[in-house]
């Protein structure tokens, strides 16, 4: 469907608000939160087809008002037109404020300003752009494929999940603190405290989102116990650990004038204070370490089940085998970028992002906004809207994306597909986490066929601070003849 004939049917419908499920006083709606606890992002994509507008408003328990919407004219005007309307809120950082502190993913107004800066201008230089792919490709050929060509000499089954989460792990600790904690090995994949109270308190921290009522978490935290003694000592090592290597790293402080490589290196040559460089690199950790291992997952589990796409992928990648590969070399392969694209539109790595409106205002189509309410975009509704994507809406197809007469690939608009937010507070990384994606991608599949290991599988996407893979995604192995390698 064309963006006049959305935008035809968004006036068409204005004002038209959609309630949402059943409400009751004090409760509101509650009891269909919690029947539907186990499938959140299900039940929101449903509710949300459901409305005229694409837009629903749940009366949460305490008579807190919650706006969802999949309108990317909401969107737009969320994350771009009224941006200053809508910051991360005291809701989103006080939930997250004892893991990632001030960090850039968990502030707003000046310090995200000052912050943003510095990381932009960190990730615009070559040689950092060099030094995340010496660090990925390193990772791949020392560690990622001795590993799976054990698995598919051993016939060993393995959780790509995990494999791939300890692969992201070890490299996003390289770039951001240049420090490497050897979390995935030939041999298997090594506990490392470090990550291990990493994923406690991201996994412990997104609890928080899902409680009922934000007293109960705050009172278990003012006892210290269940989870949130858990997630404190979690958080102590994790912040312990990041201050150690902060400290190392200005220990051995190059000398002015010699350029440096990893984030944290960069972060200190600004001159900002030792607190908010480990929130800052922290956020960067999160992000870096959940969002590919995420998106490849759910990736790889696609191309098991879609052959004729991988088979498509592995012609255009033809001589490649993701050795040496250098930019322009990843940026040709545009059947891969959109199957990539594709694969995240149905799995996005975060489901849904929150923000606060700092006063009254009114969406484009017609919902009106309280202070203080909370209103979230749903990318993974967004991805499953016909409005949007039309009858085909759940094929995987990547053809979607690309020119029918050359072949190129063709991005739609940002608030349409807001995977990677949109407005000024676009992710930086994205650049960057494609050129990762496609350089696993092209090496593995050069080599391997990864195949589901249980024939019944089902996959199941839950809701967490990144979209994980229910159980795990085991997989066998299988080496591809050494034509395809030729």
């Amino acid at each position: 469907m064309n963006q006049k004939k959305q935008r035809r049917n968004s006036d068409k419908n204005r004002g038209a608000v959609f309630e949402g499920p059943k409400s009751y006083p004090i409760l509101g709606c509650t009891l269909s939160f919690i029947a539907n606890r186990h499938r959140v992002s299900q039940w929101i994509t449903e509710l949300l087809r459901l409305s005229p507008t694409q837009t629903i408003v749940l009366k949460r328990l305490g008579g807190i008002h919650q706006i969802i919407t999949a309108n990317p004219a909401n969107v737009q005007h969320i994350l771009k037109s009224k941006f200053p309307n809508y910051p991360k809120g005291q809701f989103g950082r006080e939930i997250m404020a004892d893991f990632l502190g001030q960090g850039i993913v968990n502030s707003d107004g000046e310090p995200w300003k000052f912050q943003r800066k510095i990381a932009i201008h960190g990730f615009n230089t070559k040689s950092l752009k060099k030094f995340i792919h010496h660090v990925v490709e390193e990772e791949l050929f020392t560690r990622l494929i001795p590993l799976l060509e054990k698995a598919a000499m051993e016939n060993m089954i393995l959780d790509l999940q995990d494999v791939l989460e300890s692969f992201a792990f070890d490299n996003i600790c390289n770039i951001a603190f240049g420090w490497d904690p050897c979390c995935l090995h030939v041999d298997a994949l090594l506990e490392s405290e470090f990550a291990e109270a990493f994923d406690s308190a991201a996994t412990l921290s997104s609890e928080r989102f899902r409680s009922l009522a934000p007293w109960s978490w705050k009172l278990k935290r003012l006892f210290d116990i269940g989870t949130e003694r858990k997630l404190r000592i979690s958080i102590d090592k994790v912040k312990g650990l990041a201050i150690e290597l902060i400290q190392r790293k200005k220990a051995e402080a190059r000398p002015t004038g010699i350029e440096v490589e990893d984030l944290l290196s960069r972060f200190l040559n600004a001159g900002i204070d030792e607190d908010i460089i480990r929130d800052i690199v922290i956020c960067f950790v999160l992000a870096g370490r959940d969002t590919t291992s995420a998106a490849l997952t759910w990736f790889f589990w696609l191309l098991a089940r879609h052959p004729h796409v991988e088979e498509a992928i592995i012609k255009e990648i033809g001589h490649k085998d993701g050795i040496n590969m250098g930019l322009d070399d990843i940026k040709d392969l545009n059947y891969l970028h959109a199957s990539i694209y594709e694969s995240m539109r149905l799995y996005p790595p975060v489901p849904v992002d929150t923000k606060e409106a700092a006063r009254e205002d009114v969406l484009p189509d017609g919902t009106k906004v309280r202070k203080g309410s909370r209103v979230s975009y749903h990318p993974y509704a967004m991805g499953r809207m016909e409005a949007l994507w039309g009858k085909d809406y759940e094929d995987f197809k990547p053809e979607r994306w690309l020119d029918k007469e050359n072949g190129m690939f063709v991005p739609c608009d940002s608030f349409k597909y807001a995977v990677f937010q949109a407005g000024p507070r676009i992710c930086m990384g994205k650049e960057m986490a494609f050129v990762q994606m496609k350089t696993v991608v092209v090496a593995l599949l050069k080599r391997f066929r990864i195949r589901i290991a249980n024939s019944n599988f089902k996959a199941v996407y839950v809701l967490g601070l990144t979209s994980k893979m229910e159980g795990g995604f085991s997989v066998r192995i299988e080496k591809r003849s050494e034509k395809v390698l030729a």
